[in-house]
C-alpha cells in the first residue's frame, strides 16, 4: 500500500490545450493492460528534456535525444513493459520502427516522434505486437485522456501519479497537468523514471529549458528508493503556447509565478514516486542543515537514505539511531567535527553535540518511529548550507516485488 498516498480523481485532472493523447493495449507484458500510450503535440509547442544519466542508457533515449535534436517533436511514444534497454542494434532497430510506424499513421517524419520505454531491462522490443496497436492509439487522441496516460506508463507502480494546477498570469488562466511513472530502480540523475509535464502557457525554449532544470533540482533529483538509476529515466516539460501570454524571461514576475506551480507539481510527482516505492510503508524526509555546502549535505543525507540498515530500521519501527549516527559518520565529509553534529527523529533529539541526548528516552523514539511519515534532520555545525533528500524504507516486499520481477 502507497504511504498516505491516494490515487488521482480523473476528472481532476485538466486538459491542456494543444496536446491529444490516446492510449492503447499491446500486450507487451500483460494481456489486456493498457501499455501504449501516444502524445500528439500541437505545433508551435516548445519541449525541454532530460534524460538518464546511465552511461548504458536505452535505445529510445538515445533515438529521443537524437530526433530531439533533428526535428521539432510532435509526437511522444511511450510504452510500458519493456525497457529495450541493453537490446543493442536490434533495440534500436527496434525503437526506429516504432517511430516510423507514428510517422506514417501521422504523416509526419520519423525524426518528429520521441520514443519512451520502460519495464524489464534487457528483452527485445514486441514490435510486432506494438505496431499493430498503434492505430487503435492514434484512433484515441483526446485532449481528457491523461487519467489513462498516468495509468498506461505504469510499471511495478500500484497506483497512477498525476497532478493538475492553475493560476492567474496577466489576466489568464494557465493550466499545468502532469504524470510520472516510478517505484522502484529510482534514484534520478537529471531525470525520474517517467514524467511529463504540460502546460498551455506560451514560454521561449531558454525559459523552459531553466524552469525544467530548476524543478528537477528540489524535485525528482532529490528522491530514491534504492539509489539505483534507471537505464530509461527521462522527464520532459512542454508548453503548447495556447494560452495569451508571452513568458520570455525565467527572472520575470511571469515567469516565477508559473515556475512556483510547475515546481510543486514536481515535487508532488517525486514525493508520490517515494510513497509509492516497492514495498513501501513509511515516507522518510531526511534534512542536512549547517553544512559547507549544499553537495556535502546532499551526500551526508544520501548516505543515509542508501542505508540498508537504517532503511530496515525505519520498516521495523525501530528508534536504533546508532545507525543513523553510524551512516553519518561514514558519509565522507572531509575534517568532520563530531562534537558539533546534532541529528533528530521529527523533534527528538537523539544526538546532541556528537554524542546521545541527556533529553532522549526510547519512549520518543518509538513515538516518532511508529508513524508513517518521518524526518530525520542533521545539523553538521559546519555552515549555512542545508539540502533535503527523500527516500522510504525496505520491506519485505522490496525482496518479493524485485525477486519476481520478471516473473
Amino acid at each position: 500500500m502507497p504511504v498516505n498516498l491516494f490515487p488521482p480523481i480523473a476528472s481532476e485532472l485538466l486538459a491542456i490545450e494543444g496536446i491529444e493523447i490516446g492510449t492503447a493495449s499491446a500486450g507487451i507484458k500483460t494481456v489486456d493492460r493498457t501499455d501504449v500510450v501516444l502524445f500528439k503535440l500541437a505545433e508551435g509547442t516548445v519541449t525541454s528534456a532530460v534524460y538518464t544519466q546511465n552511461s548504458f542508457c536505452a535505445a529510445p533515449v538515445t533515438l529521443a535525444k537524437q530526433h530531439q535534436l533533428e526535428s521539432v517533436p510532435q509526437f511522444l511514444l511511450i510504452n510500458s513493459g519493456n525497457a529495450n534497454a541493453g537490446t543493442g542494434g536490434e533495440g534500436m532497430q527496434a525503437a526506429q520502427a516504432c517511430c516510423q510506424s507514428i510517422a506514417d499513421l501521422a504523416a509526419v517524419k520519423a525524426t518528429n516522434v520521441l520514443p519512451f520505454s520502460t519495464g524489464v531491462i534487457g528483452q527485445q522490443l514486441p514490435v510486432d505486437k506494438m505496431i499493430e496497436a498503434f492505430p487503435k492509439a492514434y484512433s484515441d487522441l483526446r485532449a481528457d485522456n491523461w487519467f489513462n496516460a498516468a495509468n498506461g506508463i505504469m510499471t511495478t507502480d500500484t497506483i497512477a501519479k498525476a497532478v493538475s494546477k492553475q493560476i492567474e498570469i496577466g489576466g489568464q488562466t494557465i493550466t499545468v497537468t502532469g504524470i510520472a511513472k516510478g517505484s522502484g530502480m529510482i534514484r534520478p540523475d537529471m531525470a525520474t523514471m517517467l514524467s511529463y509535464i504540460a502546460t498551455d502557457a506560451a514560454v521561449n525554449q531558454q525559459t523552459l529549458d531553466e524552469m525544467l532544470q530548476q524543478s528537477m533540482t528540489q524535485s525528482f533529483n532529490r528522491i530514491t528508493v534504492d539509489g539505483d538509476t534507471s537505464t530509461n529515466d527521462s522527464c520532459l516539460l512542454m508548453a503548447t503556447a495556447r494560452a495569451n501570454n508571452e513568458i520570455t524571461d525565467f527572472d520575470s514576475c511571469e515567469a516565477q509565478m508559473l515556475y512556483a506551480v510547475i515546481a510543486e507539481i514536481s515535487q508532488q510527482l517525486a514525493h508520490a514516486i517515494i510513497r509509492d516505492g516497492e514495498g513501501a510503508t513509511k515516507f522518510i524526509t531526511i534534512e542536512v542543515v549547517e553544512g559547507l555546502d549544499s553537495d556535502e549535505c546532499r551526500q551526508v543525507a544520501y548516505t543515509i537514505a542508501h542505508s540498508p540498515l537504517v532503511k530496515t530500521a525505519l520498516f521495523a519501527s525501530d528508534p536504533n539511531w546508532g545507525r543513523i549516527l553510524a551512516a553519518v559518520g561514514r558519509s565522507g565529509i572531509v575534517n568532520f567535527d563530531l562534537s558539533k553534529v546534532a541529528i533528530y527523529l521529527d523533534d527528538v533529539c537523539i544526538v546532541d553535540k556528537g554524542q546521545p541526548a541527556e533529553t532522549y528516552t526510547e519512549e520518543k523514539g518509538q513515538k516518532v518511529m511508529d508513524q508513517e511519515d518521518i524526518t530525520i534532520k542533521v545539523k553538521l555545525g559546519r555552515g549555512d548550507a542545508q539540502d533535503t533528500v527523500w527516500t522510504c524504507d525496505f520491506s519485505y516486499d522490496y525482496v518479493k516485488i524485485n525477486a519476481e520481477y520478471r516473473t
